[in-house]
């Protein structure tokens, strides 16, 4: 797919997915004697002014943006009026969904225009798009959620629903098209970061009709599903992910995860700028994997590597999908996501510099134009269609 646009991103056609504790200028290192020393897991400042420029890379090449509209504050991502800098950020709510007789917690805001969820990676929560919803809810209605598992959302013991895995991308797929159902009540744009990314695929591809299309950031690459796996390791991989499942020693691995210090060495090492990495983000990050729950909920996905990947669900998808790469991930390497370019839904693949796994909140003033420029290129486009038809 090919696209242009006025007065917006012109594009050319252009999880936490993993822990490898790593030290990076002397400040982030995870210590874990006991355990392996790696395991991977699944997981623009635009100036002020009129005609003011700056840019990012697409496919490679740069590309600029031209805005007399706004400019966006190069701290925190916030759209800004021209004409007023003390424009008011929309106020963003928060909320219970009862889903399948389960909670459901999601945040809101905006009262008009295109519907977007935006979804997190592995780990995370809504929360991690705090520095998103406000801006885009200027001319959105935005809604973020917490995958049931995740954040304040119930927490249900997976050994509840015997040997089958229940927290798979068909389930949070299912949760995801249902939300847009039974509380959006429209169909809606998919945000998407990390494994986040296949859980917007599968819930297009289960269900085409309530998706308007995709954006995905720094998607998970899924290196240790077992398709991925020389046949000989496969029996060795199944073995360890029964080890930490059934055993004290996930438990052992997940405590030493869940603490404050190693949080925000796992963050330091998937943020290129640390600086980002502040006690709040910590904080949202942690108390909700202090929950009841919490632990068998990591577990189970941790030892979960079957399911889709990216390259099987992307030809099936029918709606447009932009991705855009944070090109100093240390979990997903740009070079073996530049080849999700090449799959027909797939109009655009941006390049994000210095930016690490979670670029949405590492560098919302990137990434929220990106998301209002394609969102806004296909909110016009479908409104041409309906004009005609």
């Amino acid at each position: 797919m090919s696209s242009t646009s006025t007065h917006s991103f012109s594009l050319t056609k252009p999880e936490f997915s993993c822990l490898l504790p790593q030290r990076r200028n002397g400040r982030c290192r995870i210590q874990s004697p006991i355990l392996p020393s790696k395991i991977h897991l699944h997981g623009l400042s635009i100036s002020r002014g009129i005609s003011k420029l700056s840019g990012f890379k697409s496919n490679g090449f740069l590309v600029h943006y031209f805005s007399s509209d706004f400019s966006v504050d190069n701290q925190g991502g916030v759209e800004k009026s021209a004409s007023s800098d003390t424009a008011k950020k929309p106020e963003v709510q928060s909320s219970i969904w009862k889903w399948k007789g389960y909670s459901i917690r999601y945040q809101y805001s905006g009262n008009s225009g295109p519907a977007l969820v935006l979804v997190h990676g592995f780990g995370a929560n809504s929360d991690h798009w705090r520095k998103n919803i406000p801006v885009l809810a200027k001319k959105h209605r935005v809604y973020s959620i917490d995958l049931i598992g995740y954040g304040y959302s119930d927490k249900p013991n997976p050994r509840e629903f015997g040997d089958n895995s229940f927290y798979t991308f068909q389930t949070w797929a299912t949760q995801l098209n249902d939300f847009c159902a039974d509380v959006i009540k429209d169909k809606a744009f998919f945000i998407c970061n990390s494994i986040g990314g296949l859980v917007g695929l599968q819930a297009a591809v289960m269900e085409p009709q309530m998706c308007r299309g995709i954006v995905l950031l720094n998607i998970s690459l899924r290196m240790l599903h077992i398709k991925k796996q020389p046949w000989f390791g496969r029996p060795f991989i199944r073995s360890f992910q029964s080890l930490l499942k059934n055993t004290a020693l996930g438990k052992l691995f997940f405590k030493s995860v869940a603490t404050s210090e190693s949080v925000r060495n796992i963050l330091c090492q998937c943020y290129h700028d640390t600086a980002q990495v502040t006690e709040e983000l910590v904080q949202k990050i942690l108390l909700p994997g202090l929950e009841p729950g919490a632990v068998d909920v990591f577990l189970d996905f941790i030892c979960y590597s079957d399911g889709p990947l990216p390259e099987e669900l992307l030809p099936q998808v029918k709606c447009p999908v932009l991705i855009a790469w944070g090109d100093k991930d240390p979990w997903e390497p740009i070079e073996l996501g530049r080849n999700y370019a090449n799959y027909d839904p797939v109009e655009d693949f941006v390049i994000l510099p210095n930016v690490g796994h979670c670029p949405q909140d590492e560098a919302p003033h990137l990434v929220n134009p990106i998301v209002a420029s394609f969102v806004a290129r296909h909110s016009r486009a479908r409104a041409t269609v309906s004009t005609v038809s």
